[in-house]
């Protein structure tokens, strides 16, 4: 991740705790005095940074930094696709098990899995973790281009044949999962998990949910976007979350909506995790399974909901979907659960489709008819 990226990461945690100029922040500035905040840029964790607060501050604060730091680092651990851990069965090691033999394995990875496969159902198949090998192939280019692109050079891309020919390398029939035995084994040597998509919002809502339970409130969680509110505001007033600009360089907000205690914000963007390739355009790191390249529809896609795991799930669903067909996929994750989700998409101008929106700056903004009036726009 780039230091510019790592900026914009950290800025959209300052928009929670009067630390900006903006209306977002604003909202946020009573608590400041008395809030106990910390933030580290680099723990190890999901590759990204973590920002935290809890209000008021106590003598204890500090600890619950500490032991959330040490949480995250343990699911971090675990759902690492591409590194060894000492005494730990990890999402790697079921990949490279593939074929072989079950793999034993934490509760943890059995409960994010699950939920996984469930927005599979949800999604008709357009979230599916189980595309590890043409994920592995962008994840691959994406890395080097990245690097090229730091000194000053295009870098090739992928083409379509080499997609295509590892495209039936997938499939939920070729993943067991056996709680009873508490293992996970991948009957096809060729195919692989990659848990990008949902790894960061599932362990936010995990450990969110754990400080929670020891009472503490009036701050948040930011696990690299994925946002996750800890209770109410110690002031009594309602939190209120800015959306980035895509096109800011310091993170600046486009809209901001307030949000309800204990909810999360999560948003997928292509302004972050991407490179610049021979061809000139930008390939970003949420890849449509229907075209298997980078999706195009939208700058940003943000899911406001009561889990951060769902959050972070239908964020990347509907990166990958027209807004018509985000709307189906929310519509189904709602009357399955019973739970109310909200949306908003960011694209083009061009990219519109006759949707409900409003254009604000060089970008269009569609949303969900329910938060329509809750917008504050800049």
């Amino acid at each position: 991740m780039t230091k510019k990226n790592i900026c914009k990461i950290v800025l959209s945690a300052l928009l929670l705790t009067g630390c900006s100029s903006n209306a977002a922040s604003a909202a946020s500035a009573s608590t400041s005095a008395e809030a106990y905040k910390n933030t580290n840029l680099d723990a190890g964790i999901f590759d990204t940074t973590y920002a935290y607060q809890e209000a008021p501050k106590t003598d204890e604060s500090a600890a619950h930094y500490q032991s959330s730091l040490t949480e995250l680092k343990e699911y971090s651990d675990l759902y690492d696709i591409y590194n060894n851990y000492d005494g730990i069965n990890n999402l790697k090691t079921i990949n490279d098990n593939a074929g072989i033999q079950p793999v034993k394995v934490d509760q943890k990875i059995i409960d994010m899995l699950k939920l996984a496969k469930q927005f599979y159902v949800y999604s008709d198949g357009e979230f599916d973790i189980t595309m590890g090998a043409v994920l592995k192939i962008w994840h691959t280019y994406r890395e080097s281009g990245i690097k090229l692109n730091e000194q000053g050079q295009n870098a090739p891309i992928p083409s379509q044949e080499e997609l295509d020919a590892v495209k039936s390398e997938s499939g939920w029939d070729k993943v067991i999962i056996d709680e009873d035995a508490s293992t996970v084994y991948i009957t096809d040597a060729a195919v692989s998990l990659d848990v990008g998509g949902i790894a960061k919002g599932y362990a936010t809502e995990q450990v969110a949910a754990d400080l929670e339970k020891q009472d503490i409130s009036g701050g948040y969680v930011n696990v690299g976007r994925n946002i996750r509110l800890l209770g109410a505001k110690a002031d009594g007033s309602q939190w209120r979350i800015g959306i980035t600009n895509p096109g800011s360089s310091t993170g600046d907000s486009l809209v901001a909506l307030d949000v309800e205690p204990s909810y999360s914000v999560v948003t997928s963007g292509d302004y972050e995790r991407y490179y610049t390739g021979t061809d000139g355009n930008r390939y970003s790191h949420i890849i449509d399974p229907q075209t298997l390249f980078p999706a195009t529809y939208y700058h940003s896609v943000t899911i406001i909901a009561d889990d951060s795991g769902v959050a972070d799930c239908l964020s990347t669903t509907l990166f990958t979907m027209s807004v018509a067909d985000g709307k189906k996929a929310l519509a189904a994750y709602e009357a399955a659960s019973g739970k109310k989700v909200s949306a908003v998409w960011i694209m083009d101008p061009d990219k519109a489709q006759n949707e409900t929106g409003k254009t604000e700056g060089s970008y269009f903004v569609t949303y969900t008819d329910d938060i329509k009036d809750d917008l504050i726009w800049y």
